[in-house]
């Protein structure tokens, strides 16, 4: 299972990479795994505020779908419209193209209760 280093993970299958004040958020090549074949994202939160643990998105499956949970507070700065067309990077890609939104970082504290790329593994016991 791939779980970069340089990431942050929550107990809920997403994936944080913090640039600046902004961060990128995806879901887990575990997460992926586990759904199978992604056929569609849907997130219509763009401008939105959202807080720590809010559903900012869904992802649909073959056979199901699920919430997707910002994991931390702020703006939803950005989608990734290439999921529009391409829903299948999140399962090729998860941690590069299949990236879901980029949101403003409204409290860095919250990234500290973020999860270890080790600490992670060990939940998903990879």
């Amino acid at each position: 299972m791939n779980l970069p280093a340089t990431l942050q993970y929550t107990k809920e299958h997403e994936w944080v990479r913090v640039e600046g004040d902004v961060a990128y958020v995806g879901i887990t090549d575990h997460a992926q795994r586990e759904l199978g074949d992604i056929v569609y994202v849907d997130i219509d939160t763009l401008d939105k505020e959202v807080a720590q643990n809010d559903v900012f998105g869904t992802v649909e499956a073959v056979k199901t779908v699920s919430d997707l949970f910002s994991p931390i507070s702020g703006t939803v700065l950005e989608i990734n419209d290439k999921l529009d067309s391409s829903p299948e990077l999140v399962n090729s890609d998860p941690y590069g193209d299949g990236w879901m939104v980029k949101i403003s970082i409204s409290n860095p504290a919250e990234l500290e209760a973020l999860l270890s790329a080790e600490a992670y593994g060990e939940l998903v016991g990879a």
